[in-house]
């Protein structure tokens, strides 16, 4: 159980890295551009991590259930596996719905589809090293 605590917290934090870093940078802005007239004018920064940092114990538990299963037999190719699995659940379905619903520019979907990829990689490699570290 502490393992899993250390590694969900561990996650979480990466997560709100990593959404700063996707969403605040210079290319991300310009993109976010058709969102501006249904942005919020502030951000509710403690939500945001929270919600993050959630995430992170969600998907902890959910690598965990799954790690069994998962393609590979190594460390890399499991954290892979689960990386493609999240992003296409988690980014690439909603992307495909917001082309289908809203007038939202290609390059747009295409950063948060790209950017989306490298988050779940990045999180799944995440997930089964430290598990498998700690374990």
């Amino acid at each position: 159980m502490i393992t899993y605590i250390i590694v969900g917290l561990g996650a979480g934090i990466l997560f709100v890295v990593l959404d700063f870093i996707i969403n605040v940078n210079p290319i991300a802005q310009r993109l976010s551009e058709p969102y501006r007239p249904i942005a919020r004018t502030r951000m509710p920064l403690a939500a945001a991590v929270i919600i993050d940092l959630l995430w992170g114990f969600a998907m902890a538990g959910i690598f965990l259930l799954l790690r069994p299963v998962l393609p590979g037999g190594g460390v890399l190719a499991a954290g892979i596996a689960f990386g493609v699995l999240v992003w296409f659940f988690r980014v690439l379905m909603s992307a495909c719905s917001q082309w289908v619903m809203f007038e939202i520019p290609p390059s747009t979907l295409l950063y948060s589809v790209a950017a989306g990829l490298v988050e779940m990689l990045l999180l799944g490699v995440f997930y089964a090293a430290t598990f498998n570290t700690i374990s």
